[in-house]
């Protein structure tokens, strides 16, 4: 389960977060929405601890995000809403395996999870290429190759579908759906539902740092457009 208690994030004199508390639990598909600037992406980058509270607390699994930063971010794989800030490698196989490399996994186990990850996202026959010569959607599929490839118990994808054509994000929704099938909780972020709207078991969309609206898709569908959200 992730946990969040009286979340507050402030930068300088602006408060993004104001007491946020959420829970997702294991196995369940939560869209994040809200206008630009209401705190979405603040809130995901206290899940892996790539923020730090000012006040509250961010739990992964029953244990403090910063009491032990190597499990979080082993049990939740981010996707960046600009791919380029999560690249580490320097062609598309290489970048891929970093995170399962960094689990001590057999060379075996990193090569087949490798596989499975740019299957998915339909770059297979791409491994050996330069991330730097990618367009941007190729290399927006990278990125989720990357978090998949973790297969963490929950995964965090901020605007996973910007940039990707139709094929492509066809694709990756269809690899969501399974891993949500399979009992991977998912949050994606976003500020338009249409892509993930079918399979989402819960909306939390965010206004002002503070959460405005929360439950199944239908109970808050009508509560949406006023929070700048573009409904399916």
């Amino acid at each position: 389960m992730l946990a969040v208690d009286d979340l507050t994030h402030r930068y300088g004199d602006t408060t993004a977060l104001d007491g946020v508390s959420l829970r997702v639990a294991d196995g369940e598909c939560v869209l994040l929405a809200g206008a630009n600037g209401c705190g979405k992406t603040t809130l995901v980058r206290h899940l892996n601890g790539l923020l730090e509270p000012d006040e509250g607390e961010v739990r992964v699994n029953g244990t403090p995000v910063h009491d032990d930063l190597v499990a979080a971010r082993a049990s939740v794989g981010m996707v960046f809403q600009d791919p380029r800030d999560g690249f580490v490698g320097a062609t598309v196989g290489a970048d891929v395996a970093f995170g399962p490399e960094n689990l001590g996994l057999p060379r075996e186990d990193i090569d087949e999870r490798v596989a499975e990850a740019l299957d998915a996202v339909e770059l297979a026959d791409r491994r050996d290429e330069r991330i730097d010569e990618l367009s941007g959607g190729e290399q927006a599929r990278v990125a989720v190759a990357g978090a998949l490839a973790m297969r963490p118990d929950h995964l965090v994808l901020d605007e996973p579908f910007t940039g990707l054509d139709w094929p492509a994000r066809q694709s990756v929704l269809d690899r969501l759906r399974g891993l949500h099938e399979s009992g991977t909780s998912l949050v994606v972020v976003t500020h338009d539902l249409r892509d993930v709207w079918a399979f989402a078991d819960r909306v939390v969309a965010l206004a002002d740092g503070e959460i405005a609206a929360d439950g199944p898709p239908e109970s808050v569908r009508d509560r949406l457009p006023d929070l700048g959200v573009r409904l399916p």
